[in-house]
Parts: structure tokens; sequence; C-alpha cells
């Protein structure tokens, strides 16, 4: 399939946060004071757990971050024409879950609608029943019994399925050595890489079941315009992880130079970065927050053929709630590092440094900076689930994605008017709430293990 590459914005920023990071993990493993809290972490069977978890999140999110325009046919001299639909590689492997659309709601593994329709009869006459899913349950014969036998079937053949591909990779991993291979799988190595390799084991089977089962039924049901809950959780991945990841990327310079300024120099350099830090801290987050998305709103509405498509509409809001969640939440780092700053100017090695002439800002940058990274690499992985909750909240008020983007956020903010049904139509809310706990449970798992490797007064106690 021909296709035309299409770069977002905030593509690009994930992109460039990538190369940010590879720099780390080479700057890192150059140095062995480095390495060690990560080998730490390494060793810590929970953080094993939870790297493999956030692993599945970050692929899922990196998938559906290539973008570009499928061709939808070609003109009169041959070339081809491109549409203005702007997808992502992951919804080309996830096809049938995006277009395999029903007419409204349907219960996780339905056959039939959620509510009663008119029917229409051969003979002429109407009856009112629950109507036929176009995909979901599809292949089982009207008046079909064996509906959990089949479920039961292709959940095993779909387990079986993952369980394949994640003997493939550890295989790879091992490179194809059998005595690497069994001291990795029994716990004989010197770290509990086994815990990581049995909790991906078990994240395969579930995998693998789901996508086996979702060809053939919704298994998390259809919304109100009978599009797959399934697909939308995975969709809304992407959409945690930009938020969590971006507003990181975005109020790091401020709070880490700043903070560190204010500290270091104190005097009148100080007064400043505190008055301007309280006077934002003053200010509710949530009507600073709301007040800019609506002056994004009025933008976006007076400039509306600026943007090719909807999605690049939906992608620039995302990016300016990014900008506008780092602007409000670098203060809290800043404060941290100020306080920090304060210490370390008053430490020998600073005020030798400072006796032999060396510079100000060559200090700040040699001695004072590497010194609060592990303060800023916590308080980074803690913030990270906050910020994923954060979009969640806003995106209920209406002040958070643009209506467009798929979201956790949006599907509870859509479920919401749904409870009060009778029946009640649960299963678009519970999805979000398991998709997001989880991550955020991983993530502050993660970060627990984090904390205790790089906080220099844990270590002292051990």
């Amino acid at each position: 399939m021909a296709f035309q590459p299409v770069i977002l914005w905030t593509d690009a920023l994930i992109y460039l946060l990538l190369g940010l990071a590879a720099a780390m993990v080479w700057h890192t493993r150059r140095h062995e004071h480095l390495a060690a809290p990560w080998q730490r972490v390494a060793g810590s069977r929970m953080g094993q757990a939870a790297m493999v978890v956030l692993l599945f999140y970050v692929v899922v999110g990196l998938l559906d971050t290539l973008h570009f325009n499928p061709q939808s046919g070609v003109d009169d001299q041959g070339e081809p024409i491109y549409s203005t639909e702007v997808l992502s590689l992951f919804d080309h492997i996830a096809g049938p879950l995006r277009t395999q659309r029903e007419k409204t709601y349907s219960a996780p593994f339905a056959t039939h609608l959620f509510s009663k329709e008119n029917i229409e009869q051969p003979d002429g006459s109407m009856l009112r029943d629950y109507p036929r899913l176009v995909y979901g349950g599809a292949h089982l014969k009207l008046g079909d019994d064996n509906k959990l036998q089949d479920i039961a079937f292709r959940a095993l053949s779909g387990a079986l399925k993952g369980a394949v591909v994640w003997l493939m990779l550890v295989i790879v991993i091992c490179r194809a050595n059998r005595d690497r291979l069994s001291r990795l799988l029994s716990g004989r190595l010197r770290n509990p890489w086994h815990v990581g390799a049995w909790t991906a084991f078990g994240l395969a089977l579930l995998l693998g079941a789901l996508w086996e089962l979702s060809a053939f039924y919704h298994v998390l049901g259809t919304d109100k315009v009978g599009e797959d809950v399934f697909f939308q959780s995975l969709k809304s991945i992407r959409t945690g992880l930009v938020i969590g990841t971006l507003t990181t990327l975005v109020m790091l310079p401020a709070a880490i130079l700043l903070g560190i300024m204010a500290g270091y120099f104190r005097g009148w350099v100080d007064d400043v970065i505190q008055y301007l830090y309280t006077t934002l801290n003053s200010i509710p987050g949530v009507l600073l927050i709301a007040a800019a998305v609506l002056m994004m709103q009025i933008y976006m509405s007076n400039h509306a053929d600026d943007f090719n498509s909807v999605t690049e509409r939906a992608d620039l809001r995302l990016l300016f709630l990014c900008l506008i969640l780092g602007v409000t939440s670098w203060t809290s780092l800043c404060r941290l590092l100020r306080g920090e700053a304060l210490k370390l100017k008053e430490l020998e090695y600073v005020q030798a440094a400072r006796a032999f002439g060396v510079g100000n800002f060559r200090i700040l940058l040699r001695h004072v900076l590497p010194n609060v990274m592990h303060i800023v690499l916590i308080t980074i992985v803690l913030d990270f689930s906050g910020l994923v909750l954060a979009e969640a909240v806003l995106s209920y008020i209406n002040i958070g994605v643009d209506p467009a983007t798929n979201s956790w956020g949006n599907m509870i903010n859509g479920a919401r008017l749904e409870l009060a049904r009778e029946p009640v139509v649960w299963w678009s809310l519970l999805a979000a709430f398991v998709f997001m706990f989880t991550l955020v449970l991983a993530a502050n798992l993660f970060s627990d293990v984090v904390r205790d490797a790089f906080d220099p007064r844990l270590r002292q106690q051990q």
C-alpha cells in the first residue's frame, strides 16, 4: 500500500525525546557511577515486572506515533492521490478493530445490539427485538448455543500464539544459547531477569487471547457510535504517554535552571524566582488550564483553514495542553532544587572551586547539576502517573484533549451519562479504568524502585 508520511507536532517531540533518551543511555553506560543505580533497578523483582508492563505501553504508543496518509487512488497521469485521513502504523495493524463498526452499543462478547429495535420481517411485519451485530459473533450461526465453547477455543488458540511469539523473542534475546536460556528461565542469573521474562509470558498469553478474540468479537463491547472499545482503549495509550512525557520535557528546563540558580546565587535572583513561582502557585491550576484551552479553541475556530485534517487540529490541542501543563507543574521541582542547591553551595568542593576562580556557571554545570539529578529523575518518574490522571480529569470536565482524540478521559466523559441508563452501559468506563489503572500502577511501582535506587540517603542506610 502506498502512503505519504505525516509528522505531527507531537510526533516530532516524541522523536526528540527518544533521541535524548538514547543519548542518556549511551552516556550512562560509559560512566560506572551513573550505571550503578540503574543496575540496582534491574536487580529489583518489582522493577522487572513494572518495566515489562511499561514497555508494552511504550511499544503501542510508538506504533501509534508513526503517521501517514494512505493512498486513495491515482490521477489521470497515474500519480498517486493521497487521502486527507491521517492513520498510524497501529491503525494499519489493528485494521479490523478500527473498521468493524456496529450501529450502536453492544456488550462485551455480544452477538446482538444492547437495545431493542423494530425489525422488519420477510413478510412485512414488524418485530421488536435485539438486532444481530454485523461483525460481532457474525461467524456463529443464528441460534447457535456454542458461543462459550467458541470463545474458549479461540482464547486458547490466541494464548498459544502469544506463547510462541514470546518463546521466539526469548530465544533471540538469548541468541539461541540453550544454557543461557535455561539460566534465564530458572532465575540463575545475577539479576532477576526471569521475573521480567515470566511477566512478559503472562502478558503475551493475555494479549494473544484478546487479539485472537477481537477478530471475531467485540471483547470490550462497542460505544454509542458502534466503535470497538478495545480499540479505543489501545489508541488512548499514546495520549496518556504523550501527556506524561512531553509535559515533563516542557517543565524540566525551567525547573532545573531556575531552581539551581535561585539556590546558588541567592539575593535578588532568588527573590525574583521565588516571586515568580509563588505567584504562579497562587493561581488555581484548573482555572489557568481552562482559560488557556479556551483561548486555543477560539484560535482554532477562527483559523480552521490552517489545518489539513481533524487529526492535525486535535494534535495541536494535545500539544498545547502539554505546554500549559508544563507551565503549571514546574514550580514544585523548582522549589526542591532550590533547597538542594542551597545545601550544595556550602559544601567543601564547591567552596574550593570558587576559591580557585572557577566561574559560577561552570560550577553550576560541573558540580551542582550532577548532584541534583537524582532528585530530577525521581520527580520525573513520580510525576508521570499524576500527569496521566490529570489528563483524565481535565478531559472529564471538557477542558482536556480534543473530543476527536482517543483518550481515557474522553472515554470516561462519554460513559458517565450512560451510567443512568437502564440497563447500565458499564464497559467503556471499566475499560478506561483498567487500562489507566494498569499504567499508573506500573509507573508507581517503577518509581518506587527508582527512588530507592537513586536516593543517596537510602543507599547510606543500606
